[in-house]
């Protein structure tokens, strides 16, 4: 008599695709190698998902969703934003491997929308028109993307890999040819390589963006505090 195969739940699958995209790729990764890792056949899992697309944006969403958890906005609508933004951040730095993931696939599921919900009631807050909200918001997402999946990448690079990254970083500007690169050679001590000082370095980006949003904003848009 032949045993049963277990029937797995869509939270096993993405439990188990998670695991695979945090210990390889997104290049790697496959249907099919999913199903083999859960003893299944590919077509178990198309009864879940109808796609590896749908599969990974699944995935992106539940971290999204995690990030979310107990979120409570506070503060004026500049700290609302980038409160969210840094717990988006902060939960794909515990799985690096997923934020491209994110960056390439993104996501339509219930974090995806919390977290959409949340940017936009904050530039409502703003003060902002609302035709200009959905261009403002566009933007600010674009730059946290490409920020979080930016840092999430580096953050995925073995002790190795990132030593060997620094030598070449070191050769490269201070081996500097002082003819051909005059500037490059002048700043070569203060140069610092891509790595170095993310986190500050995206919070002054993400202030800077704020900022700029904030200084379009007439005197009748501005937000009347009590």
């Amino acid at each position: 008599m032949t045993s049963r195969r277990r029937r797995w739940s869509s939270g096993d699958i993405l439990d188990a695709a998670a695991e695979l995209l945090r210990t390889g790729d997104a290049e790697s990764f496959s249907v099919r190698r999913l199903a083999a890792t859960l003893g299944t056949d590919s077509s178990s899992l198309y009864r879940h998902f109808r796609s590896k697309t749908e599969l990974m944006r699944a995935v992106a969403d539940r971290l999204l969703l995690a990030a979310m958890g107990g979120y409570r906005p506070e503060g004026d609508w500049k700290q609302r934003i980038t409160a969210l933004a840094l717990r988006v951040r902060d939960v794909f730095g515990t799985q690096p491997q997923l934020a491209a993931v994110w960056g390439r696939y993104g996501s339509g599921g219930l974090g995806s929308r919390l977290v959409m919900e949340e940017v936009l009631q904050a530039l409502r807050a703003a003060g902002l028109p609302d035709e200009e909200i959905p261009v403002r918001y566009h933007r600010i997402v674009v730059l946290l993307t490409a920020l979080i999946t930016s840092e999430a990448g580096a953050g995925g690079l073995t002790p190795e890999e990132n030593e060997q990254g620094m030598e070449l970083f070191r050769v490269a500007v201070l081996g500097a040819d002082p003819e051909r690169f005059p500037a490059l050679t002048h700043f070569a001590r203060d140069i610092r390589p891509l790595g170095a000082d993310r986190p500050a370095a995206f919070e002054e980006i993400l202030a800077d963006h704020l900022a700029h949003i904030e200084s379009a904003l007439g005197p009748a848009d501005r937000p009347v505090h009590p």
